[in-house]
């Protein structure tokens, strides 16, 4: 393996979505933004609905990730994600529709906790958004 390159391993409970090496990963923890290189400190954190950003051999892939954890140990990088779309798994016309209609169910609501339902649901919503609409950067998809 390259110096420069650490292994990457991200799985759900139903199956690994990616195995390979990396130069780079951003992802998203509860605290904030995490960016990882190869020799990366051990370390582990919990993980947020956000963007894993995947990028290797001048190539980058995003992939939306649902919640987790993440562990840093001896060049190896392993996501528990609860759950992870890569962007040719989201259907863009069914996220749009559910941000539509969580809007609405906002605006409608006076119940706290059914509104704080909804800002999940449409966190999660705005990450598969923006992960469908990102342009691969680079050459051809791996995973």
């Amino acid at each position: 393996m390259d110096a420069q390159k650490f292994r990457l391993c991200v799985t759900t409970p139903k199956k690994v979505k990616y195995e390979g090496d990396a130069q780079m990963v951003i992802v998203r923890c509860i605290t904030g933004d995490m960016g990882i290189m190869a020799n990366h400190e051990p370390t582990s954190a919990i993980l947020d609905d956000g963007v894993l950003r995947v990028i290797n051999d001048d190539e980058e892939r995003r992939m939306a990730v649902y919640g987790g954890i993440i562990q840093i140990q001896d060049n190896l990088v392993t996501i528990l994600a609860n759950d992870a779309q890569w962007a040719e798994e989201i259907d863009v016309a069914l996220a749009e529709a559910q941000r539509e209609q969580l809007m609405r169910e906002m605006q409608d609501s006076a119940d706290d906790l059914l509104i704080a339902r909804d800002q999940i649901l449409m966190r999660r919503t705005l990450v598969q958004i923006e992960v469908s609409t990102f342009p691969l950067v680079g050459g051809g998809a791996k995973h």
